[in-house]
């Protein structure tokens, strides 16, 4: 799932990966590496400590991941495994797995995902036998390590995985709880879209001496997507949504919260919308189903709230509707993000109340768009095409208001 990063002229031979991995590769119909691995495997190889700039759909995945499963040596004293992957989410911590369980076997190695919302005592049994590569939320972890399940006296390799997510979530102390433990020799990786401030603080604080490769970001920019900002009335605003959803075939839409989203879920559900909400009050089992469904195309409308969000990757999603505005111009462009992926068009409309609309024109100033805010109301026709609708223009009387 995600964007398709470019592809190099380089194999996976080449880099130096085993063959028993290049040949498992195959098996997934993966050739070729991508920009991000072709740059960091042949380092992460020789043994440095790798930072990768990166997007979110760049590759990373296997720009960790096959390095870890060729220096990981199998046969892990049971509670101490050998390689470690932080993640921010569990929906990513479940999608790396996917990506990483065949090259495991291929490796002969063992490895478990865990996080929240699962069975713990199911962790804690898992944790008696063997197991080489954890993939882990911050959270888990220390509930795993506070229980004395899980020791990182052994681990060799450590991956610190969408590392600016994890501080944006608010997971750096249980992040640093656990490299402050480290205090053998290890190789530490980390990969974030950006470098700054508390990602800054962890390379120089944890870091040996990291070789630092950056992709140029193929994300979506805002001047690649549609955007309608849309005055609407409190009374009216869930029709608004659903009119806006029937018009398309995937909507994802996004609330502040976990109550206000399963609000929405509802209402939508009156108007003969099909929706399900995302929330990290939903089991995990909930969340992943709603997620799979979205993704087959058999559910088409996603309400999130933005914690939720941080592990949806989905190509083609017509429109991301900003139920409730964001809070900042950054939680915009997170949002938005999620669609016009993989070259594809995609439009974002964000919903205002009267009392919303100075603080969602200040961030319209901050994101360099300049429009109007129309007011409208769900019996409108043109909310069924607001594509057509945006290429019509805004006229200049409307812009004067």
């Amino acid at each position: 799932m995600g964007e398709s990063p470019p592809k190099t002229s380089m194999t996976f031979a080449s880099l130096g990966v085993d063959e028993a991995l290049v040949e498992a590769l195959a098996e997934t119909g993966v050739i070729s590496p991508f920009a991000i691995q072709g740059l960091t495997i042949a380092d992460a190889l020789a043994g440095r400590d790798v930072c990768g700039q990166a997007k979110t759909g760049s590759g990373k995945t296997l720009a960790f991941g096959l390095p870890i499963m060729q220096r990981t040596a199998p046969g892990s004293r049971p509670h101490y495994p050998r390689a470690l992957v932080l993640v921010p989410t569990r929906e990513l911590a479940v999608q790396v797995a996917e990506v990483l369980t065949p090259l495991a076997k291929a490796m002969g190695l063992t490895l478990r995902a865990v996080y929240g919302g699962t069975d713990l005592d199911a962790d804690i049994r898992a944790f008696n036998k063997t197991i080489d590569v954890v993939i882990a939320t911050p959270g888990r972890l220390i509930d795993l390590g506070n229980r004395e399940e899980i020791f990182v006296s052994d681990v060799s390799t450590i991956v610190l995985d969408e590392a600016d997510r994890m501080a944006d979530m608010g997971f750096l102390p249980q992040v640093e709880w656990f490299l402050r433990r480290m205090s053998q020799e290890h190789q530490t990786f980390l990969f974030s879209a950006t470098l700054d401030n508390d990602v800054d603080h962890l390379m120089r604080t944890y870091m040996n001496k990291p070789v630092v490769h950056t992709v140029e970001s193929r994300t979506v920019t805002v001047d690649e997507m549609i955007h309608r900002f849309l005055q609407v009335h409190e009374m009216d605003k869930a029709k608004v949504a659903a009119a806006i959803s029937n018009g398309v075939y995937r909507t994802l839409i996004f609330t502040r919260t976990k109550r206000g989203a399963d609000r929405l879920v509802a209402d939508l559900k009156t108007y003969g919308v099909k929706a399900q909400p995302l929330h990290g009050d939903l089991r995990q089992n909930a969340r992943e189903r709603a997620l799979q469904q979205f993704t087959e195309g058999s559910l088409p409308v996603l309400v999130a709230t933005d914690v939720a969000a941080r592990g949806i990757h989905v190509d083609s999603i017509d429109i991301v509707v900003h139920y409730d505005p964001p809070e900042d111009h950054k939680t915009y462009l997170h949002r938005s993000g999620r669609t016009a992926r993989a070259g594809e068009s995609g439009i974002v409309v964000t919903l205002v109340l009267w009392n919303q609309q100075l603080e969602v024109e200040k961030m319209m100033k901050r994101i360099g768009v300049r429009q109007a805010i129309p007011e409208v109301f769900s019996n409108d026709p043109r909310l069924a095409d607001l594509a057509s609708w945006e290429q019509a223009g805004i006229s200049e009387a409307e812009l004067a208001t």
